[in-house]
Formats: C-alpha cells, sequence, structure tokens
C-alpha cells in the first residue's frame, strides 16, 4: 500500500514503551510496517505562535498536496502513449517516493531548524508558490501548443465530408488557371461507385469525358474529381444532389495547402521541442515539491505534538505503513487501545488551557489520542 500514519507519542518511559508494544503488535499481527520519523528540535516560540502557525501549516499542507496531484498529472498528459513511464518520473531525491518517506531526513540546507519556525514555514510557502506560478505559465503554453495541433490533427482524422482534404489532393488532380474549366470534388457513397462512373458525363451538359478520378477513400465513400465548364456549376450540383452524389465545396489553392502543411509541421516541430524540457522541469520541481510538502507534514507533528503535549518539547513520531487496505480498522483500534491513557492527559489540558488546540476535536469519530496526520501516495498512481 502506498499509505502512511505519521503518529506522535510523548517520548516519557510510559509511552516509549507504549510504543515497543506498538512495534511488537503490528509486527506479530502483519498490520504494519513501522519505522522512526526524525524531526529536530525546532525553536519553539510562544505557544500563541505555534496555534497560528498550526492554521498556517493545515493550509500549506493542504496546497502542497494539490499542487502536487497536478504536477503528477501534468506528467500524464505530458507523456501521452508512454503513461507506462510515469512512475519513473514522479520521483523524489532520486527515489521512489515511498522509499523518500520510509527513510525521510529533515533537510537542514534548505530550511535551517536553527531560524524560527515561521520563517521555514515562509521559504516553503514561497517556495511551493513559485513552483505553482512556474507550473501554470508552462503547463499553459505547452497545452494551447497541444489543443491547436490537435484540433489540426481532428480536422485531417474527420470522413470526407468534413476532414481537410490538404493533405489528400495535390496538383496534378486539378485544372488550374484555365479561365473556362475548373475541377470539382465529389463524394460518392461506395455502392454508387457504378452508377456514378456511368452518369457523371450526363449530369449536365459541358462535362469533360473520362476527367473523373477516385483520388481518395473512407469508411463510407470516395472522393472523386471532375472537370466541367465554370458556367454549369450550379447546374451540375443540382444534378449530383438528385443523385445523392454531394459537391465537396473546396477549391485548390496552393499557397493556402502549402501555409496549412507548414503550420502543422511547425506545430509538431514546437511541440517536440518543448516536450523534453517541460518533462524534465516536471521531474524537478515534482521532487521539490514533494520534498517540501513531507517537510511540511514533519513541522506539522512537531507543532501539533508541542500543542498536545506542552513543553519541555519531549515527543517521538512514528510513521506506520499499513500493508493492507482490510487491516487498517484493526490498526487503528490497535492504536487507541496502546495509547488509550493519553485521552485523559489531552482532554485535561485542552480544559485546563482554555484555548482550542488544532486538530483535537472531541468527536468519537475524528479525535485520536495521539497525533495524527495521514500521507496517501495512492492519490498520485
Amino acid at each position: 500500500m502506498s499509505e502512511f500514519w505519521l503518529i506522535s507519542a510523548p517520548g516519557d518511559k510510559e509511552n516509549l514503551q507504549a510504543l515497543e508494544r506498538l512495534n511488537t503488535v503490528t509486527s506479530k499481527s502483519n498490520l504494519s510496517y513501522n519505522t522512526k520519523f526524525a524531526i529536530p528540535d525546532f525553536k519553539v516560540g510562544t505557544l500563541d505562535s505555534l496555534v497560528g502557525l498550526s492554521d498556517e501549516l493545515g493550509k500549506l499542507d493542504a496546497f502542497a498536496e494539490s499542487l502536487i496531484k497536478r504536477m503528477a498529472q501534468s506528467v500524464v498528459e505530458v507523456l501521452e502513449d508512454s503513461k507506462g513511464k510515469v512512475q519513473e518520473n514522479l520521483l523524489a531525491n532520486g527515489v521512489d517516493l515511498t522509499s523518500f518517506v520510509t527513510h525521510f531526513e529533515w533537510d537542514m540546507a534548505k530550511y535551517p531548524a536553527k531560524q524560527p519556525l515561521a520563517g521555514v514555514v515562509d521559504t516553503l510557502a514561497k517556495q511551493l508558490a513559485q513552483i505553482e506560478a512556474d507550473l501554470k505559465s508552462r503547463t499553459a503554453t505547452y497545452s494551447a501548443l497541444k489543443t491547436t495541433l490537435e484540433n489540426l490533427e481532428k480536422k485531417s482524422m474527420g470522413n470526407l465530408f468534413t476532414r481537410t482534404l490538404s493533405d489528400i489532393v495535390c496538383k496534378e488532380d486539378f485544372v488550374l488557371d484555365s479561365e473556362y474549366l475548373i475541377t470539382l470534388l465529389v463524394i460518392v457513397p461506395k455502392p454508387s461507385y457504378s452508377q456514378w462512373q456511368k452518369t457523371y458525363e450526363s449530369l449536365s451538359d459541358m462535362v469533360v469525358p473520362r476527367s473523373t478520378k477516385l483520388i481518395a477513400e473512407d469508411g463510407e465513400g470516395g472522393l472523386f474529381t471532375v472537370t466541367l465548364f465554370r458556367k454549369v456549376i450550379d447546374d451540375f450540383k443540382v444534378k449530383a444532389k438528385e443523385n445523392k452524389f454531394t459537391v465537396r465545396e473546396f477549391y485548390y489553392d496552393e499557397t493556402e495547402i502549402k501555409r496549412e502543411r507548414e503550420e502543422m509541421s511547425r506545430l509538431l516541430s514546437d511541440k517536440k521541442q518543448q516536450y523534453g524540457p517541460l518533462l524534465r522541469w516536471l521531474k524537478v520541481n515534482f521532487s521539490e515539491a514533494f520534498i517540501a510538502w513531507i517537510h511540511i507534514k514533519a513541522l506539522r507533528v512537531f507543532v501539533e505534538s508541542v500543542l498536545r503535549y506542552g513543553l519541555p518539547v519531549n515527543f517521538q513520531a512514528v510513521l506506520l505503513q499499513p500493508h493492507k487496505k482490510s487491516a487498517t480498522k484493526r490498526l487503528r483500534e490497535v492504536l487507541n487501545s496502546v495509547f488509550r491513557h493519553l485521552d485523559q492527559v489531552a482532554a485535561a489540558s485542552l480544559l485546563d488551557a482554555s484555548v482550542e488546540i488544532p486538530g483535537l476535536q472531541l468527536s468519537n469519530q475524528d479525535y485520536f489520542p495521539y497525533v495524527y496526520f495521514h500521507i496517501d501516495l495512492g492519490l498520485l498512481d
């Protein structure tokens, strides 16, 4: 499973023993794989500032998760027919996401733990905001190019009634630069090919004998040329319609056809040129955003643990990876049983402080006696 539970409990002797019991029970029952989750000793500041940071981190957590989902989706869209390669492009520091989470180490160089917590949060927020701004700009350019190209490709994939003909016809199919003659294109249903060959010369006066040629087909019919005098065009169209032959409105314009072909070639070239740089940018910045997201989770555990368990800072964070979806209910029961003794302590702290502790809700459904956060990597699959 690509789901993780990040919890913390006070670091006193009783709770360290509870953590050992948790490891024993979950290991024996094959419920989860547990590892310590190392979090630095940050500068705490005031409890009021921590309450404010708790709210800010909650919003930043949601923003970061949304951003990496959008980036993952952008990778899927850019890869198009190579979607089997998506996971190998969604890495963090060069390793798969599960490995990064289970071997998480705080990056002191990017986010110095000695600076005030508010400064660390601000650095993360600015980094993610810049990545989002760049993502919007880069993907908008690529998407516009891709949409234009797809529209042109669709025009060449329709039936003979609607598709562009610039990639089908050639100059030799038409009588050009004649004052009197013109070549028309007529769509003939397949069952009527024989009828067309027998009757096209007599549909109107002034049709050039033996001037028809089949130049393209689709599943329903064929595209034929026919040459006639310009002054009988209208009469020929009427007679053709009566016989269920459709004259396709098309006049050969070499300049326009050349322009269309050059436009398609240019767009394909532009897309190819943008593909590599965009994919590389997505890979690098997905990694950066994901790493930032897990750092935010670590900060949330720190802040909520201090608010929940008080000062001095003393708690142990643990990362649990449930082995299977069906075991999560049992795993939750084991956690609640092992840490049930924290319930009264936390509730008493809440009443004594007379403040609302973020994440601490006295609801049987939502309340856990320990600090708890969820990480779901399955949403990126």
